[in-house]
């Protein structure tokens, strides 16, 4: 009934530009029998967004039994939340909160007013050992201030790590131990401040570089040892060398950090790391096929678009953190052995459901929140597989005969992802703001709630300048100190104000001789956000003008890149970067 055979241009219902729906993308919603999208893929991606709050955490109360817990709700929202040791327990029945259809007013409200009383687990986390201060993590142990993790052992201040191990302030990094301070990499061992590198041991500083040794501060290298700033030496010269560049000593590695950066700007980048993938546009995308505007894929999407931070994922659309599944649309933190999952925010293990918040292992939902091994129900009551089937088309049909309109004027028919004013966060509470950063003012104008910073108040002990330069001159007193953030809070970064030392970090600090941070985890968190590429894609040329690249002058090809036209870095295709670094 929605089917087109030609691509459509869409005006976004929400920022007022333009947007294509190709004739595949018809093909896709008729497949699952939605209508298509009103709002253009990137706010579609912010509305979805708008409902993950990973690294806002908050001291609540379990409601079921008085326990102090860590949340992602703050408790000034008075949601009902319990402990997940009950939350997952028989102890309580969802369905016990279910609501007859309502017929006389929105869907979208009646699903409000379902969130204001269903419980709700404190966190998104599952099977983590030791590891409460930390969200939608899976498998983990003994992690701290982690988020979006799955199989991290001994890890902290991290963010998208997979299979990490002893290891600190990482970005999107798979199959590491003992790494620090990296962003979108995998295989590294003893690897430090990299960027898009993989497979290297003992090394520091390096971009786009591929199975080196004992490497400092490299760019678009394959298979050396002993090599600085892109020359090669003897082990012996390398190691004599390498004595002048101590990154215990805070002054020395700031001005590694400036000198290393001058350094790579003239090199050439790879125009989009897609890495054994076929027929694909995106970025940091491993083993993939047949699909568009994909972001950090860990292995394993086909046939998808607009899904961003997932792996094994088959003919779905709009998601973000998505694994194990087939034809999800619309969806934050959903999969794992799911399929047809429509319009979901942590739903897993369920399949041939809409409009679900918080479900698990069940089938044929509508509208529920925290479902576990139901099937049949329409906001959390539960029917009869005939009344099921009966009332579903005619819900349906209401969505779309008395939609929900917000107060900027949206319209909310079925088809569309929850509404961002329904959602329990603020804007900037979310990954929103870390991909799509916008002022108080630009949030509120776009109607996003909003959080007002909170006073701290603490008692710093020892402020950032007075931190001692060297890891070597760091007692173990430090341990526990109230330390002030470089940045006090000035920044649109989440900061903290103010951290403390771990023991384990300390000697993790030792171990490897680096400095102590100056910044709080939030801040360096936006700082290593910061290199990664942006969620977008533009149409752009191949900048390379070398002699013997197969091409006379300037190279033709042209791609669609990460990179934007105002950014600096010199961009190359494939065929010619291969030509520089192989």
């Amino acid at each position: 009934m929605y089917m087109s055979t030609n691509s459509q241009n869409k005006n976004c219902q929400n920022c007022k530009s333009d947007f294509i729906i190709e004739s595949d993308d018809f093909g896709f919603y008729e497949k699952i029998k939605v209508p298509p999208p009103t709002f253009c893929p990137e706010c579609r991606a912010i509305r979805r967004l708008i409902w993950r709050n990973e690294r806002s955490l908050y001291h609540n109360t379990c409601a079921f039994s008085g326990k102090n817990i860590i949340s992602m709700f703050d408790p000034e929202l008075k949601l009902t939340v319990y402990d997940r040791e009950i939350w997952w327990s028989d102890k309580w029945d969802p369905t016990t909160y279910g609501q007859t259809y309502d017929f006389s007013k929105p869907f979208f409200l009646q699903f409000k007013e379902l969130l204001q009383k269903v419980p709700l687990e404190n966190l998104g986390n599952t099977n983590c050992i030791n590891s409460e201060y930390g969200n939608h993590n899976t498998d983990c142990k003994n992690c701290y201030l982690t988020y979006a993790t799955f199989r991290g052992e001994n890890v902290a201040y991290t963010k998208g790590g997979v299979e990490v191990k002893d290891s600190l302030d990482l970005f999107t990094v798979m199959k590491s131990e003992q790494a620090y301070e990296d962003v979108v990499c995998s295989g590294l061992y003893k690897t430090h401040f990299s960027y898009d590198s993989d497979d290297s041991i003992n090394s520091q500083f390096l971009t786009s570089c591929m199975n080196l040794h004992d490497c400092l501060g490299c760019i678009n290298l394959r298979h050396k040892r002993n090599t600085i700033f892109n020359v090669e030496y003897s082990k012996e010269e390398y190691e004599k060398q390498l004595v002048q560049y101590d990154f215990g000593s805070y002054k020395n590695l700031e001005t590694f950090k400036k000198e290393y950066s001058d350094f790579i700007k003239p090199y050439p980048r790879r125009f989009a790391a897609l890495l054994k993938s076929v027929s694909v546009t995106g970025d940091n995308v491993m083993t993939s096929k047949n699909s568009k505007m994909i972001f950090d894929i860990f292995g394993e999407v086909e046939d998808s678009k607009y899904i961003t931070h997932g792996m094994s994922v088959k003919n779905s659309y709009d998601a973000y953190g998505a694994g194990k599944m087939e034809f999800l649309y619309e969806g934050v933190d959903a999969g794992i052995d799911a399929s047809k999952v429509l319009f979901a925010v942590l739903t897993h293990r369920s399949m041939e459901t809409h409009y679900t918040y918080m479900c698990f292992s069940s089938k044929y939902l509508f509208g529920c929140i925290g479902m576990r091994k139901q099937e049949y129900c329409i906001l959390n009551k539960k029917d009869s597989k005939e009344d099921y089937e009966k009332i579903l088309p005619k819900i349906i049909q209401h969505m779309n005969d008395m939609p929900y309109i917000d107060e900027k004027g949206r319209v909310y028919k079925y088809g569309e992802f929850f509404p961002a004013d329904l959602a329990p966060f603020a804007y900037n509470e979310t990954i929103a703001q870390e991909y799509y950063p916008l002022s108080k003012k630009e949030a509120k104008e776009s109607g996003f709630k909003w959080k007002e910073r909170e006073e701290k108040n603490y008692e710093i002990e020892i402020k950032s300048e007075e931190l001692p330069d060297h890891i070597k001159d760091v007692a173990d007193s430090i341990v526990g100190k109230v330390i002030e953030c470089k940045q006090s809070g000035q920044c649109n970064e989440q900061c903290t104000e103010a951290f403390k030392i771990t023991l384990d970090e300390l000697h993790f600090y030792r171990r490897m001789n680096l400095t102590l941070p100056r910044l709080c985890p939030n801040c360096r968190h936006f700082q290593r956000l910061g290199k990664r590429n942006p969620l977008g894609l533009w149409g752009r040329s191949c900048m390379c003008v070398q002699s013997g690249h197969d091409h006379q002058g300037k190279c033709s090809v042209s791609f669609e890149t990460p990179y934007s036209p105002e950014m600096p870095e010199v961009i190359y295709c494939e065929k010619c970067y291969q030509k520089e670094v192989y």
